[in-house]
């Protein structure tokens, strides 16, 4: 068995809220396994905060851009914020951003494409900002959606300029149906993706393990009620149908209109383009998600520039 050490309950507790002597247990019954402790703590309704991302913010932009019947996103990151607000880190964002409409969502592709008006590659152009702005500067991804008809909606949340900010959310579209009403609903659509953060488009879609993890936890916490076995197995189904509800795009309850779901607000839309539409896929891009970050000890920083 693992070592419970105090920097493990430590951690577990900022990712949960849970208390200190109940993350101990939960790694101790789990044998240090930090996401089993994660489940162990939902499962006993003891974590506040179990489905908390664990990510920390890096800095930098995320860039949008779109044309006819396409649209792509891409992340180019910075060290600090002072730096996303540089005009001229911005362009490179917009310049980058126009160019991931022809790169696929290729990260390598688009990398090594020319640089506007210059004879390096994207990923020289950035080495040389390095030199001229003193940051590390690097693109870290991109994505790009194409509909045969239709449109590729775009949304950008926490906006620094133009086109760029902290979200970024792309929605496609199909349907043959009025281009502005599609416009319409499809950046309506962009804006609740951005809010909610959908896992799927559809049920189909969730990863099985996800749903597999999620079934286990509710198994547990309804066995835990000691009622009946048929009233056990009813209690989980119901569970993993309001999950579906939380998670699923279509089956979410629609921010702009809550009273309607995803799908229902679509329905709705269709009337007044003219047109069946389909939400093919949707790409959500959050500044710096999945990046971890070393914060250190800040008040350990200033005492040692005090010198104590």
């Amino acid at each position: 068995m693992a070592a419970v050490t105090a920097e493990m309950v430590k951690n577990l507790r900022e990712k949960t809220g849970a208390g200190m002597m109940d993350c101990k247990t939960a790694l101790k019954e789990s044998e240090g396994e930090m996401d089993a402790a994660i489940d162990w703590l939902r499962a006993k309704g003891l974590s506040k905060a179990a489905k908390k991302a664990d990510r920390v913010a890096a800095e930098g932009l995320i860039g949008v851009a779109s044309g006819a019947h396409v649209g792509a996103l891409v992340e180019v990151n910075s060290e600090t914020d002072f730096v996303a607000r540089n005009p001229e880190f911005q362009s490179v964002v917009a310049e980058v951003a126009k160019l991931g409409l022809k790169a696929g969502g290729d990260t390598e592709k688009l990398a090594a494409m020319q640089y506007p008006k210059k004879k390096v590659s994207v990923r020289e152009h950035l080495t040389e900002l390095v030199a001229t702005i003193g940051e590390n500067i690097s693109l870290r991804r991109t994505a790009a959606l194409k509909v045969k008809d239709g449109v590729v909606a775009t949304y950008v949340h926490n906006q620094a300029a133009p086109g760029m900010g902290k979200i970024g959310v792309l929605v496609a579209l199909e349907s043959t149906g009025d281009k502005g009403k599609l416009s319409e609903i499809g950046r309506q659509i962009a804006m609740h993706v951005a809010a909610t953060n959908p896992l799927a488009l559809t049920d189909e879609d969730v990863d099985a393990e996800v749903v597999e993890r999620e079934r286990a936890i509710f198994s547990e916490q309804a066995r835990e009620s000691g009622k009946p076995e048929k009233v056990v197995n009813q209690m989980i189904q119901g569970r993993i149908k309001k999950f579906y509800q939380e998670v699923v795009l279509l089956k979410q309850a629609f921010v702009i209109d809550p009273d309607k779901t995803v799908e229902q607000a679509l329905k709705h839309a269709e009337e007044a383009a003219g047109a069946p539409i389909s939400i093919t896929s949707f790409v959500r891009y959050e500044l710096g998600e999945g990046i971890d970050v070393d914060k250190g000890d800040f008040a350990a920083e200033v005492a040692a520039a005090a010198g104590h």
